[in-house]
């Protein structure tokens, strides 16, 4: 059940500073809303902790997202929204095939070790069957420019020769994303069970170069 608005205390209203304008105020509370839904989950996450770390007011949080679950949305949002804008600038294009590939799965593996909120926001979501991204008018929209990218590189790729054809871009990003998403969301467990070091940079870099080499042999001609 969604937590509800609660009038705001007089501490709330004269005692907290605020941002000095609106876009600073939404992206302050969005930040501090991503490591408190990562940390403890949908269920875990109170508006009142959220609020307590921010720059505003749990009146203002509620002003700008209605309430838990439309702030959460939005935190999904823009998770997605950063990892796809950055993607967008990797320049591809005017790569060849095989390298522009390498480089997407690099920038996919550094990325999502480097931001392990990403990848918890995620967990947490498919925890909850995807319900709060069904609410999203905007996830779609973001994430289509994602698989768009891989269909002009993978025809580009079966063009000039160099990877097969009757491959799906779907297939090709579900295999990308689930090679270096593994890296973080099982890291804990998997260090655990088989007493080997996930987190060094040896580590990191021989991963790394494994999932590369999978995903270019996985297209190869």
């Amino acid at each position: 059940m969604a937590e509800m608005p609660t009038p705001a205390t007089a501490t709330e209203r004269v005692g907290r500073p605020r941002a000095a304008e609106p876009d600073a105020t939404r992206r302050n509370i969005l930040a501090i809303a991503t490591e408190e839904f990562a940390a403890k989950g949908y269920s875990g996450a109170r508006i009142d902790e959220i609020a307590a770390r921010t720059d505003t007011s749990k009146r203002m949080i509620y002003y700008y997202f209605a309430d838990k679950e439309g702030l959460f949305v939005a935190v999904l949002e823009e998770a997605y929204r950063r990892i796809r804008t950055i993607e967008a600038a990797l320049d591809l294009d005017h790569l060849p095939p095989r390298e522009a590939l390498r480089r997407l799965v690099g920038f996919t593996f550094d990325y999502q070790n480097a931001n392990p909120d990403f990848i918890r926001l995620v967990m947490v979501e498919n925890i909850h069957d995807g319900a709060h991204l069904a609410r999203s008018r905007a996830i779609q929209d973001v994430n289509v420019e994602a698989i768009d990218a891989i269909r002009a590189l993978y025809r580009r790729g079966v063009a000039a020769g160099v990877f097969r054809a009757g491959l799906e871009p779907v297939d090709i990003h579900m295999s990308i994303s689930a090679l270096c998403f593994f890296n973080v969301s099982n890291r804990a467990t998997f260090s655990r069970i088989f007493a080997h070091d996930m987190t060094s940079r040896d580590a990191l870099a021989r991963r790394r170069a494994v999932v590369i080499d999978t995903i270019e042999h996985f297209l190869a001609a």
